[in-house]
């Protein structure tokens, strides 16, 4: 009896089909970047009545002292120094 090759593909046609299988599940594990910004967290950016207050405030603070109109109370920075340092 003869035995000869029956035609064997040097490549397996299943071995390809799992590799291409696995390229798919790798292309879907593969994720990008996301950002999400919460709602309190935009409601922390937004700029507040008060910091708007506080830099006109600065504002004509530092208008008055380049005027040369600003007037220093002394007694009271001097009354509210040692109030803060008694705490």
């Amino acid at each position: 009896m003869k035995i000869s090759k029956i035609n064997i593909p040097a490549i397996n046609p299943y071995r390809t089909n799992q590799l291409k299988a696995e390229q798919v599940k790798e292309q879907a594990k593969i994720k990008t970047d996301k950002l999400e910004i919460s709602s309190e967290a935009k409601k922390l950016s937004e700029t507040s009545p008060i910091t708007t207050e506080r830099n006109e405030r600065v504002q004509q603070l530092k208008a008055q002292i380049e005027s040369g109109n600003y007037k220093i109370e002394y007694e009271k920075l001097a009354a509210n120094l040692i109030k803060y340092y008694k705490k």
